[in-house]
């Protein structure tokens, strides 16, 4: 049964920096819970919310909840980088105001039998949609060494990648490697002891077989796209990272769409139509007061950045 225990991190900084309307059309890319979603709910009672999710269980819960506060909401049952393509099938082109919270839910973390977690025992899963195909157990299995690597190195930016994906190697070849502890123990052994003091040494291995398994980044730069594509003039799309792969996607991103183009940039005038037609609301990524932090552990590496849509 799925773990109700949730807090929404940088929740009330997401609420003031979407500069919500009683009458805003907002999407929630991430449902989760509906942590965020349900207080954006209760300041839309004229508008509409639609929330994104592909997980059953979450979906389940966040209906229920949603349901308390009103009516006026759709929960679609998929990955968010189809979003555009979902909401035009219900003629939605145009919202307000589009939230990611791209962190891994505290149910999906908490609950040992997704796999997510390095701290309980359970089978090599990882997958968001329990109808993908690919999950960690598949990776760790069957991928050679050189795609374990770079796995390692570019979406865990661990240090001890090779060394990692060779005892990987060694042990599934005495046999299948079928649970999360067994894989915590095979990347211990080739951890040094002082490094495993700073932090655990399976978290960044564990971070990359997620995001492999889920194609995290690839669907994050589509769906921001799509996002800013959607945003009325005056809309915003906050986006709440939880580790620097992510956060360089969405700065990039936004720092490419709300730059002004160099040869235009000397002009003693810039023509309105050579203006960007996108601001920085948050120059730096926001980041959880330190009264959140004292609550919340996971939101210690949250950052929350802000684009609006000006043209």
């Amino acid at each position: 049964m799925i773990n109700m225990m949730h807090e929404s991190v940088l929740l009330e900084e997401v609420l003031n920096y979407l500069n919500l309307k009683d009458d805003s059309v907002v999407v929630d890319m991430t449902l989760g819970l509906a942590g965020h979603s349900s207080q954006i709910l209760k300041r839309i009672k004229n508008g509409y919310l639609f929330a994104f999710d592909q997980d059953e269980e979450a979906i389940i819960v966040a209906r229920e909840k949603l349901k308390k506060i009103g009516s006026n909401f759709q929960i679609i049952d998929s990955n968010f980088v189809y979003a555009k393509l979902k909401l035009a099938a219900l003629n939605i082109h145009k919202v307000d105001a589009v939230l990611y919270d791209l962190g891994v839910s505290s149910p999906q973390l908490d609950n040992d039998y997704r796999g997510f977690s390095y701290r309980f025992d359970a089978p090599l899963d990882m997958r968001m949609d329990k109808d993908n195909k690919l999950n960690a157990k598949i990776i760790v299995n069957t991928y050679d060494f050189s795609d374990l690597n770079r796995i390692f190195k570019e979406y865990g930016e661990s240090k001890f990648a090779s060394k990692i994906a060779r005892n990987i190697i060694k042990y599934r070849s005495q046999k299948e490697i079928e649970t999360t502890l067994e894989l915590v123990d095979i990347i211990k052994e080739v951890v040094p002891y002082k490094e495993r003091l700073k932090k655990h040494p399976a978290k960044q291995i564990f971070q990359a077989l997620r995001i492999e398994v889920n194609n995290e980044l690839e669907v994050i730069e589509k769906s921001l796209n799509d996002s800013l594509d959607l945003l009325n003039v005056g809309g915003r799309v906050a986006v709440i990272t939880f580790h620097s792969l992510e956060d360089r996607i969405v700065k990039r991103k936004f720092l490419e769409v709300t730059e002004i183009d160099p040869v235009s940039k000397g002009l003693p005038n810039v023509p309105i139509e050579k203006m960007p037609d996108f601001k920085l609301i948050t120059k730096k990524g926001i980041k959880a007061s330190s009264e959140e932090l004292k609550r919340n552990k996971r939101a210690h590496s949250a950052t929350l950045r802000v684009i609006e849509r000006i043209k």
